[in-house]
């Protein structure tokens, strides 16, 4: 018959074992897998709304990432490409409204009004609310959502070439008021993708969609 003591001591390394488990456990699911995660929707240093721009505005996902036409990589927006707007937008059209109402009732001159978010794209590229250079420009840090393995060849240029929609991967970014990871984008999606456009037809051209492992894969 164990003694108190033994007893005692297996109890002990017993919730100790468990604990340790529960501990990696939280570990683990803080651990963000390439390409797996569903619902990865991080802040970003500034808060752009895709619902706005692409939805209601409705600019095309081509124009803020023009290289997704032809490069592996869609790349992300410079500050500059965003002046081309927001050299003559710097804040909402409420908050412009706003403060020529105030204006009319105070009897005073209209202020510039500059949202704290494009205030932060001047900023990037060293201006003040004037539009004044002040400073050295700094690149916004946007942080990136859809992340592949490296062992993993995906080419953007060769999918837009092919006719697919960019909601096919990325979901309907438009009603998104911050960017998701919307799909799994596992090995087994992109192939059921693939076998799904094989010998469809796009245009003047059908698809000849590889499930060829070397075709993704290094």
């Amino acid at each position: 018959m164990a003694s108190p003591k033994s007893l005692w001591l297996e109890t002990l390394l017993s919730v100790g074992v468990a604990l340790n488990l529960v501990l990696l456990g939280m570990k683990i699911s803080d651990v963000r897998l390439p390409g797996n995660d569903i619902g990865y929707q991080p802040a970003q240093p500034i808060a752009f709304s895709h619902r706005l721009h692409g939805g209601e505005l409705q600019i095309p996902c081509l124009y803020c990432h023009p290289a997704a036409a032809r490069a592996r990589l869609a790349g992300t927006p410079s500050a500059g490409l965003c002046m081309n707007c927001h050299r003559f937008v710097a804040a909402t059209l409420g908050a412009v409204r706003a403060e020529e109402e105030a204006a009319r009732e105070e009897g005073r001159e209209v202020r510039q009004i500059v949202s704290l978010e494009i205030q932060k794209i001047y900023e990037a590229l060293g201006m003040d609310s004037r539009q004044d250079r002040v400073g050295e420009e700094s690149p916004i840090r946007w942080i990136r959502i859809h992340l592949l393995p490296s062992h993993v060849r995906f080419h953007h240029g060769a999918h837009t070439v092919a006719g697919i929609d960019c909601r096919e991967c990325h979901g309907v970014v438009e009603r998104m008021e911050r960017v998701r990871q919307e799909f799994d984008l596992s090995m087994g999606w992109c192939v059921e993708c693939h076998r799904t456009y094989r010998g469809r037809i796009v245009g003047d051209r059908r698809l000849e969609a590889s499930i060829d492992c070397g075709t993704c894969h290094h």
